[in-house]
C-alpha cells in the first residue's frame, strides 16, 4: 500500500492513503498507525434530500475479528450485533462529525468505520474520529474542516498525552477531546479508581490489616477514587486542546492536496416566514407562555399543537400543509426567542427557578422488598428506579475485547432503560438503543471509581419512569444510594447535575439542572458526576462551537454548586436507609496476618468447613496477602464467622509439641466416625485413635465407648506422613 500522508503526532504516527480502495465512496481515507489498519467511507444519498428538521447522518464503527487473528466465538463464526465499545465509539464519532454538516444538509449520510488490523496498543476511539473525519475532509462534500481527537491520561502524576492503553490501564485519568483547530466540540471525562497503600505507626497490633515485618507498623490498603479538582481539570483541558487544535492544522495542511472537487448540492431551504413569526409574537406570546408552564413534553407539545390549530381557525388563508409547517416553524421560533430572552436579559427560566437552583427533591430507598436494594429518585420531572442486584464471581458479564488474550469479565454493570411512557409517548419497548447504552455508560464510569467490588459482581439497572431533562444524572444520585442501600463501601459520596448555556455574543447564562425544554433551546449539554471535592465523570456536546476556558471554568464551579446541594439531600437520605436484611446477601472484607493462614483453613481444611457449616457463609483467602472475604445471606452469620476467625488470629499461640513414638499423652475427643475417633492433642494437632485400638476388647460402635468432648490418654503408636495414628493408654 503506498502512503500519500505521514504525520508525527503527539507520541503518535500516523499514515494516510486517498484513493486506493473504496473508490466509489464520495470520500474514504486508509489509515495506519503502529501495526492497526483503518478505512472510512462516506457515502451519501443524491436523490433524496429528508423533509424533516434534522440531520440523517448515520456512523458505524465495526470491529472484525481477523484483525487481531481470531475466529468469532460461539455457534455462529461471523460478525454479528456489534458489541459495547463499537456502539459506543460510533456514538463518539457522531457527536463529533454531526456540527461539521451545513444547517440544511438533508441528504442521507453513512459514515462507515472498519478496522483491519488491530494492534494492542492503539487507541480505537481516536484513530476511529481521525479515519472518519479524513474521509469526510477529502471527500465531494462541501465540509472544509478537520475534526480530529486527543486522549489524556495522568500516570504516576504526570499528563501523558496520546496515551497506549498500557499506560492508560495504570492511569488516573481518561480524558478524551474532539474538536476543529479553532473549537472544542465534545469532552468526555473519568476517573479511574486504585488502591493506596499507607503504612502507619500504631500503638498496638489492630484485627483487620496486614501486620508489617517490623514492629509497631501496619499496612492499610485503601481504596480512592482519584477524583479530579476543577482548577487541575481546567489546567488538563489548557495543555490538551492546545495539542489537539495543532494537529488540526497539520491535518488540514497534509489532507488539502487530496480534496476531491465539491458537488454541488442542495441543502434544504428553511427560511422563517416573517409575516407569520410577526403575528404570533404580537398575538400569541401569552398562549405560548401558558404552553411553557405545562413543563412536561407531552403536555407542552399537545398545548403548542392547540395554538396552531387556533391561529388557523381565525387565519383561514394558512389553512395549506406547506403553510401550516411554516406557522409551525414560526411558532417553534417565537418560543425559543421567549425562552431565550427571558434567561438572559430577565435571569429568568420557564419553570421560574433562579439559574442557579436545582428542582425539588424527593427519595425513597428500598422500596422494592424482594430487591436486594432500591432507590427512587426523582428530581422535578425527571425520575429512576435504580435496582441493585448483588452476585459473585461467575455472574460477571463476560466480554472480549479485539486486541484482549483472553475472556474479560466486567463486574460492575449499569443498564438503562428508557421506555416511551416516560416522555408520554405511545411506543413500544423495543431493544437497548445507542442513547440507552450511552447513558448507562455514563453513569457507569460516574460511579465505578468510587467502589471496590472484591470479587462481588453488581448490577445497576435504572429504570427511567419520568424523563424531563437529565435522566442519566437521576441513574447517578439513584445508583450511589442504591449501592448504599445494599450496604456496599463507598469511597466518596458521588451525585451527578445537568448543565446548560444560553448565549447571544458576550453575554451568556450558565443554568443548573437544566430541563428538556433547556437542553432543546440552549447551546451546552454539559453532565457533571463527583463528589463535594472532585469530579469522577463529565460529558459535554457543544452546540454553539466552542467554549472558553474561563466560562468552563464558571460552569464547573456553578456544578459544584448544585453538585453540593444535592449531595446533601442524598446524605439524609443516606441516613434513613433500612436494609433489606430477609433478602440482601451480606459479605464482609478485613485482612488478617498471612501467617495465621494455616490455623483458620486447620487440618485437611477442617476448621474452614466447620465455619462455613456452623455459620452458612462462603469464604474466600488470599494466602499471599491475607485478605478475607465472606460473604452469607444472614448478616448475623456473616458477622459471627468474622468474630470466629479473629478469635482465632487473637488466641494465644499454643506451643507445638515435638511428639515421640510412645509417648502418653491427654487430648479430647473431636469427632466420631465409623472407623474411629479424632482424638486433639494439647496443641491442636489431631490424632485418629482407630476402632482397633480403642480396647482390647472388640469394639462394634465407637460410640458404646466414647463420646465427643470427652478427654482420654492416648499413646503415639506411629506416623504417617503428616497423620498420626494413636492408640488408647492404658
Amino acid at each position: 500500500m503506498k502512503y500519500d500522508v505521514k504525520l508525527d503526532l503527539e507520541n503518535r504516527v500516523e499514515e494516510y492513503s486517498f484513493g486506493d480502495v473504496a473508490k466509489q465512496a464520495n470520500g474514504s481515507a486508509w489509515v495506519k498507525s503502529g501495526k492497526t489498519v483503518i478505512l472510512a467511507t462516506v457515502v451519501i444519498d443524491e436523490t433524496e434530500i429528508v423533509k424533516d428538521d434534522f440531520l440523517p447522518l448515520t456512523v458505524q464503527y465495526i470491529e472484525k475479528t481477523y484483525a487481531a487473528g481470531k475466529i468469532p466465538g460461539g455457534f455462529f463464526k461471523r460478525e454479528t450485533k456489534p458489541s459495547d465499545f463499537e456502539t459506543l465509539t460510533s456514538r463518539i464519532v457522531d457527536r463529533s462529525l454531526r456540527p461539521l454538516f451545513p444547517k440544511g444538509f438533508g441528504h442521507p449520510t453513512q459514515i462507515t468505520i472498519m478496522v483491519f488490523s488491530a494492534d494492542a496498543d492503539s487507541d480505537m476511539q481516536v484513530l476511529a474520529l481521525n479515519a472518519a473525519s479524513a474521509a469526510l475532509y477529502v471527500s465531494d462534500i462541501d465540509i472544509n474542516r478537520s475534526v480530529s481527537a486527543v486522549r489524556a491520561a495522568k500516570v504516576d502524576g504526570e499528563l501523558v498525552l496520546n496515551p497506549t492503553l498500557t499506560q492508560l490501564k495504570n492511569s488516573t485519568l481518561d480524558l478524551y477531546l474532539s474538536g476543529t483547530k479553532e473549537e472544542l466540540l465534545m469532552i468526555e471525562m473519568r476517573s479511574i479508581g486504585s488502591e493506596k497503600i499507607d503504612v502507619e505507626e500504631i500503638p498496638e497490633p489492630v484485627l483487620d490489616p496486614i501486620m508489617d515485618p517490623s514492629i509497631g507498623t501496619v499496612v492499610i490498603d485503601t481504596h480512592v477514587s482519584n477524583a479530579m479538582g476543577e482548577d487541575e481539570l481546567i489546567e488538563v483541558l489548557d495543555k490538551t486542546q492546545k495539542v489537539l487544535f495543532e494537529a488540526n492544522v497539520e491535518y488540514e495542511v497534509a489532507f488539502g492536496p487530496y480534496q476531491k472537487d465539491i458537488k454541488p448540492m442542495e441543502l434544504k431551504a428553511h427560511q422563517l416566514n416573517a409575516d407569520m413569526l410577526t403575528y404570533v409574537k404580537e398575538n400569541h406570546l401569552a398562549d405560548i407562555k401558558d404552553a411553557l408552564s405545562q413543563m412536561a413534553k407531552s403536555e407542552r407539545s399537545t398545548a403548542l399543537r392547540e395554538l396552531r390549530k387556533k391561529i388557523i381557525a381565525a387565519k383561514e388563508e394558512w389553512a395549506d400543509v406547506e403553510l401550516e409547517l411554516e406557522l409551525k416553524d414560526a411558532i417553534e421560533a417565537a418560543k425559543k426567542e421567549y425562552v431565550r430572552s427571558q434567561i438572559l436579559n430577565d435571569k429568568v427560566r420557564a419553570d421560574g427557578r433562579a439559574l442557579n437552583e436545582v428542582r425539588p427533591i424527593s427519595i425513597d430507598t428500598n422500596i422494592l422488598p424482594a430487591a436486594h436494594a432500591s432507590c427512587l429518585f426523582t428530581r422535578g420531572q425527571t425520575q429512576a428506579l435504580v435496582v441493585l442486584t448483588m452476585g459473585g464471581p461467575k455472574d460477571a458479564q463476560m466480554f472480549e475485547g479485539l486486541t484482549d488474550e483472553g475472556t474479560q469479565n466486567e463486574n460492575f454493570m449499569v443498564h438503562y432503560n428508557f421506555p416511551g411512557f416516560s416522555v408520554g409517548e405511545a411506543s413500544p419497548i423495543m431493544g437497548t438503543k445507542r442513547r440507552e447504552l450511552g447513558h448507562g455508560n455514563l453513569a457507569k464510569r460516574a460511579l465505578e471509581p468510587i467502589i471496590n467490588l472484591e470479587g462481588q459482581t453488581v448490577r445497576l439497572v435504572s429504570e427511567i419512569l419520568e424523563s424531563n431533562g437529565s435522566s442519566s444524572m437521576a441513574t447517578v444520585c439513584g445508583g450511589y444510594l442504591a449501592l448504599r442501600a445494599a450496604d456496599i463501601e463507598t469511597s466518596d459520596t458521588v451525585a451527578g447535575i445537568a448543565m446548560g448555556m444560553v448565549s447571544e455574543g458576550d453575554n451568556y447564562a450558565i443554568l443548573s439542572d437544566i430541563m428538556g425544554l433547556e437542553d432543546h433551546d440552549g447551546d451546552m449539554d454539559f453532565k457533571v458526576t463527583g463528589s463535594k471535592d472532585g469530579i469522577t465523570a463529565m460529558q459535554m456536546d457543544i452546540k454553539l462551537g466552542g467554549i472558553s476556558l474561563n466560562i468552563l471554568k464558571e460552569a464547573l464551579y456553578q456544578a459544584k454548586e448544585g453538585r453540593s446541594h444535592i449531595i446533601d439531600i442524598m446524605l439524609e437520605a443516606e441516613s434513613k436507609i433500612e436494609f433489606n436484611d430477609g433478602v440482601l446477601p451480606s459479605t464482609e472484607h478485613f485482612h488478617i496476618d498471612p501467617g495465621f493462614i494455616g490455623e483458620i483453613i486447620g487440618q485437611a481444611g477442617k476448621t474452614i468447613r466447620e465455619i462455613i457449616e456452623k455459620f452458612e457463609v462462603a469464604i474466600d483467602i488470599d494466602k499471599k496477602d491475607g485478605k478475607v472475604k465472606i460473604t452469607g445471606k444472614n448478616k448475623e452469620g456473616v458477622k459471627g464467622a468474622k468474630e470466629h476467625i479473629h478469635s482465632i488470629v487473637n488466641a494465644p499461640k499454643k506451643e507445638k509439641i515435638k511428639y515421640e513414638v510412645g509417648s502418653v499423652y491427654e487430648g479430647v475427643v473431636k469427632r466420631i466416625v465409623d472407623f474411629g475417633a479424632f482424638v486433639e492433642l494439647s496443641d491442636g494437632t489431631d490424632g485418629l485413635l482407630h476402632i482397633s485400638k480403642i480396647s482390647k476388647e472388640r469394639v462394634n460402635d465407637v460410640k458404646d465407648v466414647l463420646h465427643e468432648g470427652q478427654k482420654v490418654k492416648v499413646e503415639i503408636l506411629e506416623f504417617k506422613g503428616n497423620k498420626i495414628s494413636l492408640g488408647m493408654a492404658e
